[in-house]
């Protein structure tokens, strides 16, 4: 086999995500990006190609962390295969079907489905409806899968029987084939006589399969409270920290809220993980970000973010009660327990990152202090200090 050079090597590949490298960046901020931009006419674009790192954490060569990307391709493959060495891959596509050509055999994924590879295995995408764009989480060292239901029991989230592997099938093919491994985030390549795609039969579980994102069995809260986003967990990673997951990969479907007085969209907040969302079709809902199908945002770990107060005074003046959301519309979240750093291609496109934003929080006043008269008024009533200017 003769070492070839780089198939038109990706600048937008990141794979490091250290502070030493000046290619990214940590930021306490928030992000939103709307789908990248269609190639340009007559630029041929394959998958491969089409990959733009946007953030992530840790290093493949310490098996340890995970990248998050976008892609826009126009062009199939053709005699080329792809090898990720550096971690599995978890591909959705937001638009154009993707016919995934795998060792283990083929698998159509449609948009609304995702599909995920594992590390080492060659795959070639061809792309039947001309173009494609959609995400991708590639996780370092460690495996997808189904999270422990715990108290939910067996009829909760995905079910296992509703995921998909391709069947074995072969090629008798001998010309030449081009082979494209990626490693440390470089894209290496090779010639072979012969397809790649010549297994006649496997065995096992290290096997490629996709899942339809429609068939979550969405929980729902009975009478009060929101849930967190990990009650609608299809898959998860595991990290090296006993108990806390690498990533989890959460959806979003139609569902009926069943809870009283409770405000639908998350109130302001923040948390421990850093959330993405991506939005495959419908109408966003859940905070004050705009967001595009194809789009995607980030809520870096500990970045305060939610509804705006304008939301927050419409909800808790109406009346909360049991309905449908999310008619529609399909999205997912990326739930990481780890700070992301940001690369340069991401900060250099985003849109509207918050905080500041001009007005979204400026007529903020807590509503605990409409009722401190009433309030003053009981604690007089029990012969107590009243609150005023510098109570505590």
């Amino acid at each position: 086999m003769t070492p070839l050079p780089p198939p038109r090597a990706n600048p937008d590949l990141i794979a490091c995500f250290q502070s030493h490298n000046d290619k990214v960046k940590f930021t306490p901020l928030s992000y939103e990006w709307g789908p990248l931009n269609p190639p340009a006419e007559n630029e041929k674009v394959t998958f491969i190609q089409g990959l733009k790192t946007i953030a992530g954490h840790g290093d493949p060569t310490t098996k340890e962390g995970l990248a998050v990307h976008q892609y826009m391709a126009n062009t199939s493959m053709g005699n080329q295969a792809f090898c990720n060495n550096d971690g599995d891959l978890l591909i959705i596509p937001q638009t154009g079907r993707l016919d995934i050509q795998t060792e283990s055999g083929r698998i159509m994924v449609r948009p609304g489905e995702l599909f995920v590879i594992q590390a080492g295995l060659r795959f070639k995408v061809s792309l039947p409806d001309g173009i494609s764009n959609g995400y991708v989480q590639e996780v370092f060292g460690s495996h997808y899968e189904l999270p422990e239901l715990g108290p939910l029991g067996s009829n909760c989230l995905a079910h296992p029987r509703d995921f998909e592997y391709p069947v074995a099938s072969f090629d008798m093919d001998t010309s030449t084939w081009e082979i494209v491994t990626k490693l440390a985030g470089e894209l290496y390549c090779y010639e072979q006589p012969g397809t790649p795609f010549d297994v006649v039969a496997w065995h096992g579980n290290y096997v490629p399969y996709k899942y339809e994102i429609e068939k979550l069995v969405a929980v729902v809260c009975s009478m009060k409270e929101q849930l967190d986003p990990s009650a609608y967990c299809i898959l998860q990673a595991k990290s090296k920290i006993e108990g806390v997951s690498l990533t989890e990969v959460c959806a979003f479907t139609p569902k009926y809220i069943t809870a009283f007085d409770t405000i639908r969209p998350p109130y302001y907040h923040r948390t421990m993980a850093t959330e993405m969302m991506g939005l495959i079709t419908g109408t966003y809902g859940g905070s004050a970000k705009i967001l595009k199908p194809g789009g995607l945002t980030c809520d870096n770990s500990y970045v305060a973010h939610g509804e705006s107060y304008k939301a927050w005074q419409v909800a808790i003046t109406e009346e909360q009660t049991p309905k449908l959301t999310s008619a529609g519309t399909v999205s997912f979240m990326m739930h990481m327990s780890s700070h992301l750093a940001m690369t340069k291609f991401a900060m250099e496109r985003h849109e509207n990152p918050y905080p500041p934003r001009i007005g979204f929080w400026d007529d903020f006043k807590g509503d605990f202090f409409n009722h401190v008269p009433e309030i003053n008024k009981s604690l007089s009533s029990l012969g107590l200090p009243n609150l005023g200017k510098g109570s505590v």
